[in-house]
């Protein structure tokens, strides 16, 4: 009996364990997305043991966080609707490497925002203002006739790469065992490469790495030692656990050392996200850095890896640094981000940006945010100063749409207010702030979807294609065969367009892996419309 005994016991505390190892979301609502992406041959080791993730998932240990689905709002209720800006555009690549190593992201994934922000909208820069404010609407292609679709679009002053700031960059390096994984630290260096042939020779450049700990690989250097720079870089070597908190707090240490409030001060982070030693959540590794990045000094958080990796952290402290947050999954992509898009990813041009838009009760009945639900604030917080926004880069835009339900038989007129305020890129912390108002009206509104600027229907098409994607409530019924015809008008519009192409074959290929669609679900704030 007591060797029987023994036995249960043994098999009870191994199901245990492996309960254990099955539970995979929190009560914050982050999960640990484990939806078969190591490579043959490669036979990494997961998180959970073993060499297969498990429940045959798409990759091991993927951490992202659901943040809902914005409601419909009654203007009876409520008539404003507050959110911090968000130039952010990691979703979007992240979710295009789980399709083009043929799988299909898990809906948590998905930020909206993220995916609209991807694209070019071709909106004209200002000549002289911090950004230029753009407005218009059309009936929905994907509510059979029954919603408009409210597009804002705000476009930084474009900054010539002659006229930047002279730049402090401390890069923070993740160099712990996990980036040895897919080569993902040889992607790290490489893209760093790509940014040191872009710097000047008055840029300074240092280097942080961290593993069980933080080391300092390069004091800031001046791209006159170039070469120096480079061998720094490829001195990295993948090792130990993740101590991403010693990591940053080194890294921001470093840039304040060499701070200066006439140039560009900024922390680089690259990494997979998965810290395991220390703080390992934003709120706690921020507080550390707090006083440092009130001082200017700016985080940006770079992704790189599929499998052991997470989203959420990255996301959050590219937010909380007054950064952006963005992931690398192809050598063009970090083209992209350093070659193309420098000057933006380092310069900002408006910090603190919030936007409110006030809709009329009797024009509008009820409207939705599309997106941005971790970005959402309240509305008594627009004009509080002491509440942080989103920052923009130069020449960056930000898109963002509401669905809109007009009264019956409402007189035409002013459907909303737009308000935004910002703050100066070099203002302090208790600096007051700017701002701005447009209005749109009923006549605005093209009379129909076809009648729409190609630009309105790609935002148009990219949106529904996040809203079927995150298995939102409010896309029930629609298609990514619905989704398709309209991104094909779009390319003929506007030609070789690489990124719509592409575009349209992440829908096909979801199309493909699933013709009949999700079933969608009832998301958190989902309402039914009653008429």
């Amino acid at each position: 009996m007591k060797r029987n005994t023994k036995i249960a016991v043994v098999m009870l505390v191994a199901f245990l364990g492996a309960v254990a190892v099955l539970v995979v979301s929190c009560s914050s609502g982050m999960k640990q997305s484990v939806p078969m992406g190591v490579p043959m041959g490669e036979m990494a080791m997961m998180s959970t043991g073993g060499t297969t993730p498990p429940n045959d998932a798409a990759y091991d240990a993927m951490f992202f966080k659901n943040y809902g689905v914005n409601p419909f709002i009654d203007t009876d209720d409520e008539h404003l609707s507050t959110f911090a800006v968000d130039v952010d555009t990691g979703a979007y690549t992240i979710c295009r490497k789980y399709f083009k190593e043929g799988h299909l992201p898990p809906d948590e994934a998905v930020r909206a925002e993220e995916f609209i922000n991807y694209f070019n909208y071709h909106y004209n820069p200002p000549t002289g203002d911090a950004f230029a404010i753009y407005l218009d609407g059309a009936p929905s292609k994907f509510s059979n006739g029954k919603y408009q679709l409210l597009r804002i679009g705000i476009k930084g002053r474009v900054i010539e790469a002659t006229e930047r700031k002279n730049a402090n960059l401390v890069f923070v390096i993740d160099t712990s065992g996990s980036m040895e994984r897919e080569d993902r630290l040889e992607l790290v260096k490489k893209a760093l490469r790509l940014l040191v042939d872009q710097l000047r020779d008055d840029d300074r450049i240092g280097i942080v790495e961290y593993g069980t700990g933080a080391r300092k690989v390069l004091d800031p250097t001046t791209l006159e030692d170039k070469d120096e720079i480079i061998s720094a870089i490829e001195s990295l070597h993948p090792n130990g656990s993740t101590n991403a908190e010693e990591g940053i707090v080194m890294g921001y240490k470093m840039a304040e050392k060499v701070f200066d409030p006439e140039r560009i001060n900024r922390v680089i982070l690259c990494s997979d996200g998965v810290a395991n030693v220390g703080n390992t959540g934003a709120d706690s590794i921020f507080k550390r850095i707090e006083a440092m990045s009130k001082k200017g000094i700016f985080l940006s958080t770079v992704g790189f890896g599929m499998g052991n990796y997470n989203d959420v952290l990255l996301e959050q402290l590219g937010d909380k640094g007054n950064g952006h947050y963005a992931y690398v999954d192809t050598l063009e992509e970090a083209k992209r981000i350093f070659v193309e898009n420098l000057t933006g990813t380092l310069q900002v041009i408006a910090r603190d940006v919030k936007v409110q838009v006030d809709f009329n009760p009797d024009v509008v009945a009820r409207f939705r945010l599309i997106g941005h639900e971790n970005r959402r604030l309240e509305n008594e917080q627009f004009r509080d100063d002491k509440v942080d926004g989103g920052e923009i880069g130069a020449g960056y835009s930000v898109t963002a749409l509401y669905e809109i339900k007009h009264q019956k038989d409402a007189t035409p007129g002013r459907v909303a207010t737009l308000y935004v305020r910002y703050k100066d890129p070099d203002a302090g912390p208790d600096a007051k702030a700017h701002e701005v108002n447009r209005e749109i009206s009923a006549g605005d509104f093209a009379e129909s979807f076809d009648a729409a600027s190609p630009e309105f229907k790609l935002a148009a098409a990219v949106t529904e294609f996040a809203e079927i994607m995150r298995k939102s409530y409010w896309a029930r019924g629609s298609k990514f065969s619905d989704v398709m015809p309209v991104i094909r008008e779009v390319l003929d519009a506007r030609g070789d367009d690489a990124d719509i192409i592409e575009l349209l074959d992440l829908v096909s290929k979801a199309h493909k892996m699933n013709p009949d669609e999700v079933t969608v679900e009832h998301k958190d704030g989902a309402q039914e419309d009653s008429e």
